[in-house]
């Protein structure tokens, strides 16, 4: 990795590094280090440790000013539903995360370059690197500016946050089958696309749902659902 591929990331992230190190670390995944015989200090472990606190203490911060009367319980799932590892490893995909990280070969062969876990890390490494080399301030504009716009989307289906559990708790009274989901079409162009999902049991169909990601489509197949269900009763 040269300094332009920095230079580019930063451009990206609207985040220029003093200490152009800790970002390299942020994007050292234990593999390469591990092939290059470093010490395990030398991978984006430890940094994705702190992102991962750093993380959830923004977020904790801002779902709690600004939905004063969610209570506890539901918070906590609000907060799951943006920092668990799909939504953060497509959040790396929006900044071409995958593109800049060092992975071994073996890694490299296997496509960790594009897997959601290794994706998902790197992005809490790279929010401890924020935190580190610009204080808390900084780590705080970096995050509410990648995560706004899932943000936005978690606000807009809020009342359906929940319904997935909803239904697998109404399933589970009379089955201990599982609650199966798909995404059965994507609509429209790639910049405005709405996915369509369906969510079955026993191999029948309970609901259809759409959304602008496949999350929100889920939640609203489950909510159709249920108003099925509930009808039936």
């Amino acid at each position: 990795m040269n300094k332009n591929d920095y230079t580019e990331f930063e451009k990206t992230i609207k985040y220029e590094f003093k200490d152009k190190e800790k970002l390299k670390l942020a994007f050292t995944h234990s593999s390469y280090a591990n092939e290059h015989k470093k010490n395990k200090s030398e991978c984006n472990e430890r940094l994705e440790f702190l992102g991962d606190s750093v993380l959830s203490l923004v977020v904790s911060e801002y779902i709690y000013n600004n939905f004063p009367q969610m209570p506890e319980g539901e918070l906590t799932k609000f907060r799951a539903s943006l920092v668990c590892e799909g939504t953060l490893a497509e959040l790396s995909r929006t900044i071409n995360l995958g593109e800049n990280l060092l992975l071994g070969k073996g890694e490299e062969g296997t496509g960790g370059r594009t897997r959601d876990s290794i994706l998902a890390d790197a992005f809490e490494a790279v929010i401890g690197a924020v935190f580190l080399d610009g204080g808390i301030d900084e780590a705080k504009s970096y995050i509410m500016r990648i995560m706004m716009p899932e943000i936005d989307i978690m606000k807009k289906s809020f009342r359906t946050l929940d319904c997935k559990t909803s239904l697998q708790e109404f399933i589970q009274k009379t089955s201990k089958s599982a609650v199966l989901y798909s995404i059965i079409a994507e609509k429209g162009p790639d910049h405005d696309k709405l996915f369509v999902s369906e969510v079955s049991h026993d191999g029948k169909v309970l609901g259809i749902g759409e959304g602008k990601s496949k999350k929100e489509a889920e939640q609203n197949a489950a909510y159709n659902a249920l108003i099925a269900l509930h009808k039936k009763k």
